[in-house]
């Protein structure tokens, strides 16, 4: 009789843990999105924080400000030694014509004449003074 060997009976194979990059991914995204959570609630915290303590300033201020409000009772002043204003030592101030000329730098070129162009006495024009006006309102209306 012919025996036969059995031949070497493998082990079952053990399947591997796949890693998908959609997990890895998932998990990233969830680590993520716990860290903006996190921040969030800290920058929440910070501005009911501050929030608070402006509204401890305000108060306090307010508190302060009544403070000062309340109406204090002043000192009597002296009548012993009446007070008599002296006359000052300044000089008085001299007065002066104001200016009413435009400086030759600063008048419109386009309506300067230059000398060449004027003729003769004719062509300026005589601008009345105020004094002037005055009296050919007065003349005009007959009340002079």
């Amino acid at each position: 009789m012919v025996c036969l060997i059995k031949p070497p009976v493998k082990k079952n194979t053990i399947p591997i843990d796949l890693k998908l990059h959609n997990d890895i991914r998932a998990v990233e995204r969830a680590r993520f999105a716990h860290q903006v959570a996190e921040k969030r609630r800290l920058i929440k915290q910070y501005k009911m924080e501050r929030e608070r303590q402006q509204k401890l300033e305000e108060q306090e201020e307010i508190k302060r400000l009544r403070k000062e409000l309340i109406p204090k009772a002043q000192l009597m002043p002296y009548f012993d030694r009446p007070f008599v204003p002296r006359r000052s030592e300044k000089q008085p101030t001299v007065p002066r014509e104001p200016k009413f000329c435009i400086p030759r730098h600063k008048t419109i070129r386009c309506c300067r004449m230059s000398c060449n162009d004027m003729s003769g006495p004719s062509q300026l024009q005589h601008l009345p003074s105020s004094v002037e006006k005055t009296e050919a309102l007065y003349k005009n209306r007959g009340l002079q």
